[in-house]
């Protein structure tokens, strides 16, 4: 038994399962992240069971004797939540439940927990509640008023019987409906505000929580946005006007950070957000080079940008904290392993210039020029044409102005429609 227990506070479990050998090596990093993930959700962890399994119990997740094990560890040691790393089935969840004095939770029960307290837009606030109502739905148990008191429920209390189970799924599912339409009216919003800006250049950073985007942006775009060494800092997309070498003008967003086993119904409810990501021109691939499982991350990143159909995306890999490897042997093999990678330390602003040298490649590759002549009384149509394209030179002649401009290949035509009209 623990002494001094801070009321609110939740003290837990984490369970972790091998299912073969490869996995061995793995469970310990994984677990770490997953402690990482509780303490940013604000649990207390107090201990840590793994089990090697040839395949997952359909009842338990594991073995019942393991199960067991863990009852009597929650009991000894006076815990009030055991957190599984993989996902559970809502009969899994229930069935722990029974066996111990403790709600049971996972990987993605927990990160939505996470993402709903770290929401501050109404747009975030709405996107989460919308998957962690998908969520919860078929898992609603007797237990789940700790939901309630964390983050805030719809009137469920404990000592239910089914018949107000049964209700409390009809509230839900009314409710899905209705932040469903909220949020389809904002999706719409912001198509609106995306089809204002199509004649510019997206540049979307992308990553595993916590490796730097945002410090990255502060860099580019000279601002403070918020930066937090915390998992999931930034939930709501960010977007800024950025001008790279006084003449190339981009449109920088940065978004909420990916994870391994992201739940898909964040994917889902954050589809307007993570649009940002899906229309953006160029891809800057952010990863923490000082994390020992940094090839994994990028990999994590790769896997959610293919579940967002976004692979395909011309991107460029980044690979920031360098001033926190001492290993020069290590910096050295992933130059040679990602030849075109870029490293830097955005925090110390080393070789950041590097990433704007290759974002106005990049740029320049997909921008052609064009010339146009127009009479000096057209000001209107000249300044549209600063606004829309970057303007190389203009030559004047008597009553008219030779104008050559750079655009985007697929906003050449438009433009000249745009000017040459009337």
């Amino acid at each position: 038994m623990f002494e001094e227990r801070k009321p609110d506070v939740d003290y837990g479990l984490l369970v972790g399962v091998t299912l073969t050998a490869a996995d061995t090596w793995q469970i310990q990093d994984y677990l770490k992240e997953l402690k990482l993930l509780a303490q940013t959700a604000g649990i207390e962890v107090h201990d840590t069971i793994t089990q090697n399994r040839d395949s997952i119990d359909a009842t338990y997740f594991i073995g019942e004797g393991k199960a067991e094990t863990v009852a009597k560890i929650v009991d000894e040691q006076d815990l009030n939540v055991v957190i599984f790393d993989d996902d559970l089935s809502p009969a899994q969840v229930r069935n722990l439940e029974k066996l111990m004095d403790a709600r049971v939770m996972d990987r993605s029960g927990l990160i939505l927990l996470i993402f709903q307290q770290h929401a501050r837009t109404r747009e975030a606030k709405t996107q989460v509640e919308l998957a962690r109502l998908e969520y919860l739905l078929p898992r609603l148990t007797r237990r789940w008023t700790h939901l309630e008191r964390q983050v805030g429920g719809i009137g469920v209390r404990a000592g239910m019987g089914e018949t107000q189970i049964e209700i409390d799924r009809r509230l839900i599912r009314d409710k899905i409906a209705k932040l469903k339409d909220e949020l389809e009216k904002m999706e719409k919003q912001r198509d609106v505000r995306r089809d204002a800006r199509t004649d510019e250049y997206r540049v979307s950073l992308v990553g595993y929580t916590n490796a730097g985007k945002s410090t990255l942006m502060n860099q580019m775009a000279d601002e403070r946005v918020l930066v937090q060494d915390q998992l999931f800092a930034t939930l709501d997309t960010t977007v800024r006007s950025v001008s790279l070498r006084d003449s190339h003008k981009i449109l920088l967003s940065d978004t909420v950070g990916f994870i391994r086993k992201l739940p898909h119904q964040l994917v889902a409810s954050f589809r307007s957000t993570l649009g940002e990501v899906r229309e953006a021109d160029l891809l800057l691939k952010i990863v923490d080079i000082s994390h020992p499982k940094y090839a994994d991350h990028l990999e994590t990143v790769d896997e959610v940008l293919q579940d967002m159909n976004a692979l395909e995306i011309p991107s460029i890999t980044v690979f920031n904290k360098i001033d926190l490897v001492e290993d020069e042997n290590m910096l050295a093999k992933v130059r040679r392993e990602y030849p075109d990678a870029v490293l830097i330390s955005a925090a110390r602003d080393i070789r950041v210039n590097e990433v704007v040298d290759q974002i106005v490649a990049k740029k320049e590759q997909e921008y052609v020029e064009d010339e146009v002549t127009l009479s000096v009384k057209f000001g209107d149509k000249i300044a549209a044409l600063h606004e829309h394209a970057d303007v190389i030179s203009k030559e004047y002649e008597n009553t008219s102005v030779h104008i050559t401009y750079k655009a985007h290949k697929n906003e050449i035509s438009k433009i000249r429609k745009m000017i040459l009209s009337g």
